[in-house]
């Protein structure tokens, strides 16, 4: 098995367009994805219908909508660039966890990684100030910098794009003082 293909009989590949909804909130969630190439971003509304940007999704990570198959997906994810995404029906993957070591092995490892990646981000949002939070962004997405627009990712970390800009202000003054 090719961990990116999740397991050669199970999957297939799907393309997105910049702007096309993999997953959608509300929904059953039938399907699992691993990021083939391309960005994609994961935003929930609060109660006055903003978008609140959840989680960046980057080229190897696992796509899921819910962490059980078939309940309704708790975000939208949606293609911030063209995406490839090898494709699998979510319940005939985890029906092979504990039978095939290797889907084991990687549902396991992107389980890890989400749920690390979800307490991470709630540690920040309680704790940091907009330097801090940005120097973790840095930290888990380097490679999506000039990925994303700005506005999703000041969005990302319950920031306005004000501060944003002076996060990175600060960051820049901070490294040239090295």
């Amino acid at each position: 098995m090719h961990e990116q293909n999740i397991n050669e009989s199970l999957h297939s590949t799907k393309s997105l367009k910049g702007g096309d909804q993999f997953l959608k909130f509300g929904k059953p969630c039938h399907e699992i994805g691993m990021l083939m190439k391309g960005v994609m971003r994961g935003f929930v509304y609060d109660n006055e219908g903003e978008e609140i940007t959840t989680h960046f999704y980057q080229e190897k990570d696992m796509i899921i909508g819910s962490f059980i198959p078939n309940t309704n997906v708790a975000m939208t994810v949606e293609a911030l660039e063209d995406c490839e995404i090898s494709v699998a029906n979510y319940s005939a993957v985890m029906d092979n966890v504990n039978k095939d070591p290797e889907i084991t092995a990687v549902i396991t490892r992107e389980f890890q990684k989400l749920n690390n990646q979800l307490q991470s981000r709630l540690v920040a949002l309680l704790n940091l100030n907009s330097l801090e939070k940005y120097e973790l962004f840095l930290n888990e997405y380097a490679s999506l910098i000039n990925r994303i627009p700005h506005y999703y990712i000041a969005n990302y970390l319950g920031i306005t794009p004000t501060q944003l800009s002076r996060a990175r202000k600060q960051l820049l003054e901070k490294e040239r003082k090295k």
